[in-house]
């Protein structure tokens, strides 16, 4: 098994080092981890500190935040575990986690930020590949598959009622805080010239945008009301269809009799006359 490691470690990119994994004891043919120290360019960060964080590639779908926290839990204790369907560019701002909106479901092969209590722990993680393969699935801590994993799915989908007011709640509370903060700053900035001399000009000035009344909402929806009325309720039955277009026809038929009438009189009226 150690001659299979370093033979994976001898063909990993430059800069990485190789570990190789397994499912399950049953399993014949590894699989790589493709592992080195996290840096960032734009400076430290919160989420993924320098020289604590290491940078996980080809992690399989059945390898989630607790098989990968169990795997290199020799190598130090684990502070997080993150994993995303892509390399982040820069570090990545804290938001607001949701238990039931905008979950993403990851499908492929992922990448992987582990963050170590003390650097020490990415050495030591990047050391494992001179050991045999490792196992992410044990007796001890087994990954579901099958239908055991779709039931636990199942189970996580279903909505408790309580957790998703309170998470509602808090979400509208930091909302209205913000909205607040932003009609403070507002009104601070409200009429004072910004570096090039101009001044912002909105609608809460002296002749603000009055918006409608309910009485004049009202007034105007019985209006589209009887409108549409009218519509409906014209030719409704088939008879009053019927009688309609009987009445059109008749006096297509009068008026082309007049105009018969009116062409012979102008005919007898053209009369010859030389002198």
């Amino acid at each position: 098994m150690a001659a299979a490691a370093e033979r994976v470690a001898g063909g990993a990119p430059a800069g990485y080092t190789a570990l190789a994994v397994k499912f399950g004891p049953r399993q014949r043919s590894p699989h790589c981890l493709l592992v080195k120290e996290h840096r960032v360019r734009e400076g430290p960060g919160a989420a993924h500190p320098p020289r604590r964080t290491l940078f996980v590639l080809n992690v399989p779908p059945y390898c989630g935040r607790e098989s990968l926290s169990r795997l290199f839990f020799s190598c130090g204790p684990v502070q997080s575990v993150d994993i995303c369907d892509k390399p982040e560019i820069g570090e990545k701002t804290e938001t607001l986690k949701s238990k039931f909106f905008n979950l993403k479901t990851t499908k492929g092969f992922r990448v992987a930020y582990v963050v170590f209590r003390s650097p020490a722990g990415v050495q030591a993680a990047k050391a494992l590949s001179q050991r045999g393969p490792l196992l992410i699935s044990t007796e001890s801590h087994p990954v579901k598959t099958g239908i055991s994993k779709w039931i636990t799915s199942y189970a996580a989908s279903v909505v408790d009622r309580e957790e998703l007011k309170a998470e509602v709640d808090a979400f509208m509370q930091d909302y209205d805080k913000q909205i607040a903060e932003e009609e403070a700053k507002a009104v601070e900035e409200e009429g004072v010239p910004d570096e090039e001399g101009w001044v912002k000009v909105t609608r809460k000035g002296r002749k603000p945008g009055l918006p409608r009344t309910e009485a004049a909402n009202l007034r105007v929806l019985e209006r589209e009301r009887r409108k549409r009325a009218r519509k409906e309720l014209l030719n409704f039955y088939a008879w009053q269809h019927r009688e309609t277009k009987r009445e059109h026809i008749a006096q297509l038929r009068k008026k082309f009799e007049e105009d018969k009438q009116r062409i012979a009189l102008m005919r007898a009226q053209r009369k010859f006359r030389p002198y």
